[in-house]
């Protein structure tokens, strides 16, 4: 299962910060290389939601994540082998990598039971809100998987390792994931431990289902906020013959947190092989995670917060329905090359929105997904002659955090 066996597929670091452990590399796939540190745009059933993938390319994107767990209750993993893999029915001829749906399992049961609602209502890395009320659980977690209630039509289905891989490689990702349990943040360390002992039982199963395949696997770093655990487990992941790695899991309850939990992590994960945090790309984000030595993000943030109407500026966040911007003819931002901002003012997207046009999801999407990938680009230029402080310094000298609600 080394690299070496998928001559299609290969990592290489072309160049290191000389003030961190920042660096960038090529990964090269069957379908295309990925120039990292890369983000890469969620989607969740094939689709970038409101976008082509042609958009897809003009924003910037190299790569796109699917999700197992959907694509396996609809519309079927041999519907897609059938109808040539999802690069084919899907339409996009890049790399894609597909998550294992260890997420969703999360979100069927602790989520739900710790009171922290559907899927990503609390994103790692951000301050975590008091808890929701709580719900039933609607899966049981055993020591060989998941047995939970489909959310389409609630029948009882079984996830497991060998089901997770066999439906990855019928969807034929470039790039698939081992299957994992991932921990609440509030989760005790009981059984946080449990439950990162059952993951690495999983990832061993993974590695026997993928023997021979040409998916490139990765396995993934669990252990929540717990510096022991989270280090335990780099230090086995390391040692299994895995393509490269995932960081998923709590990664603790604010920013802090989740920086501390990087440096846990990275320095016990080979040099030589990719690292993808799970689940994190708002701007503020990047620049810490990428300084600690961190290859490939994912996030729904960018594309969900546009179907909100909220835009990613320079300054900060702006809400597109706020009235001041009734007469307001500036694009979002004056220096954006995206679609949206070379054809349409803030006035006319807030028309759209107030007047729940389905444009505006689109066009806010491109939006927010051009800055995210245009400050990845500009990071991964800044990375090997040391200019990648004085990018963050200037980023961070405009931008604007949003205040959280309670």
């Amino acid at each position: 299962m080394s690299a070496s066996a998928k001559p299609d597929n290969s990592f290489e670091i072309v160049a290191r910060a000389p003030n961190s452990p920042a660096r960038v590399g090529r990964l090269t796939t069957p379908h295309g290389v990925v120039d990292t540190p890369a983000f890469i745009p969620v989607g969740t059933l094939g689709s970038v939601k409101t976008l082509t993938t042609d958009e897809l390319r003009e924003v910037g994107a190299q790569i796109i994540l699917a999700n197992t767990y959907h694509l396996w209750l609809r519309p079927g993993p041999e519907v897609v082998r059938e109808l040539g893999g999802l690069h084919r029915f899907t339409g996009w001829d890049g790399p894609m990598l597909t998550d294992s749906g260890g997420f969703q399992v999360f979100s069927l049961g602790f989520g739900l039971e710790h009171g922290v609602g559907k899927i990503a209502s609390v994103f790692p890395g951000e301050e975590a809100r008091p808890p929701a009320k709580a719900h039933k659980k609607l899966c049981v977690i055993d020591e060989d998987g998941v047995w939970f209630n489909s959310h389409i039509d609630g029948r009882r289905l079984r996830l497991d390792p060998e089901i997770s891989i066999a439906v990855q490689q019928a969807l034929g990702a470039d790039i698939i994931l081992a299957f994992d349990e991932c921990t609440s943040p509030l989760s005790s360390f009981e059984y946080t431990k449990k439950a990162l002992e059952r993951t690495h039982r999983w990832a061993e199963t993974c590695l026997r289902a993928n023997e021979g395949g040409n998916q490139w696997l990765f396995g993934i770093v669990q252990g929540g906020e717990y510096q022991d655990l989270r280090v335990a487990s780099a230090c086995w992941i390391d040692q299994q013959p895995f393509d490269g790695y995932a960081i998923g899991g709590s990664l603790g309850r604010s920013k802090d947190d989740m920086l501390r939990v990087l440096e846990w992590t990275v320095p016990h994960l080979q040099e030589g092989r990719p690292r993808h945090l799970l689940g994190i790309g708002e701007p503020e984000d990047l620049f810490g995670a990428i300084e600690r030595g961190i290859d490939l993000f994912d996030c729904v943030a960018p594309t969900r917060l546009a179907r909100h109407g909220t835009v990613y500026t320079a300054d900060g966040k702006l809400h597109l329905r706020r009235r001041e911007l009734q007469r307001d003819g500036r694009p979002i931002e004056d220096d954006c090359d995206c679609y949206t901002c070379r054809r349409h003012s803030r006035a006319y997207l807030r028309h759209l929105f107030v007047s729940h046009e389905l444009l505006a999801l689109r066009l806010a999407s491109i939006h927010n997904l051009r800055f995210i990938l245009r400050l990845v680009e500009q990071v991964r230029a800044a990375i090997p002659g040391g200019e990648l402080p004085a990018l963050r310094e200037q980023f961070f000298s405009r931008y604007q955090l949003a205040k959280r609600r309670d």
